[in-house]
């Protein structure tokens, strides 16, 4: 199960910024705009980690995390804090209300994706792991190696990252534009059509012969690994457990 993530961030663009990155590296991410709707939806359900924008409408991050701080259920939650505000009062001011870390815009998406990476596996080891499973495709992300029913499968770099953004969430329609973002990054211009090309190479790589074809194509909408694909899966190792010998 991977670890989710709640980011607080009133700044649309990068809100989404940070949701894409995050959700390219497997974790399952929610985003909220405003302070005083974190405070109540962070009361319903507690995330892994926390990262939390310091100037908020309706409730300011400092104020958020004073509060989080003083409630059980949140006394010990991961906050990663960040603000536009540099200078060391500032710092010492949100590290002292309970944020666990610090980080000052404009940032490195990288450098924070590392910070998060290294908060949970100090806090949460078992939510962060190198291998993912769909069906019978396994794929290993420190050694960059996917196999299928046993067989190992040849992927060049960008089908190996398209094959992950989908096995993050089986069943999940992603369109192009969604693809884009999340396998190549908003910052590089690659056109649409490109996506339907890699969609097709990474096929031809994991179906060999009658296997069924883990990815699904949704006319006008975009693809996803199909769910019943990894259902199927599932249920066949249920039913060879409940089978007499």
């Amino acid at each position: 199960m991977s670890a989710r993530i709640a980011v607080v961030e009133d700044e649309e663009a990068l809100a989404i910024i940070l949701r894409y990155n995050l959700e390219s590296e497997g974790y399952t991410v929610d985003t909220i705009g405003r302070g005083d709707e974190a405070d109540v939806r962070l009361k319903e359900e507690v995330p892994d980690l926390l990262i939390l924008d310091w100037m908020l409408p309706g409730l300011s991050g400092v104020e958020l995390c004073r509060r989080l701080r003083m409630r059980p259920e949140t006394e010990r939650l991961p906050i990663i804090m960040l603000t536009a505000r540099g200078e060391e009062s500032e710092r010492v001011r949100g590290l002292s209300v309970g944020a666990d870390d610090y980080v000052v815009k404009p940032f490195s998406t990288p450098e924070l994706l590392a910070r998060v990476k290294a908060m949970l596996r100090r806090v949460k080891p078992e939510r962060i792991s190198s291998q993912l499973s769909a069906g019978d495709i396994d794929l290993d992300r420190e050694t960059h190696r996917v196999r299928r029913a046993g067989r190992e499968v040849k992927l060049g770099p960008t089908e190996f990252r398209l094959l992950e953004f989908l096995m993050q969430s089986p069943g999940r329609v992603f369109s192009r534009e969604q693809l884009l973002d999340g396998v190549w990054g908003r910052d590089i211009y690659v056109d649409e059509r490109t996506v339907d090309v890699h969609v097709g190479r990474l096929r031809k790589a994991i179906n060999r012969g009658r296997q069924r074809d883990p990815i699904r194509t949704v006319r006008g909408a975009g693809y996803a690994l199909d769910e019943h694909f990894v259902a199927a899966k599932a249920n066949a190792k249920v039913e060879s457990v409940g089978t007499p010998a």
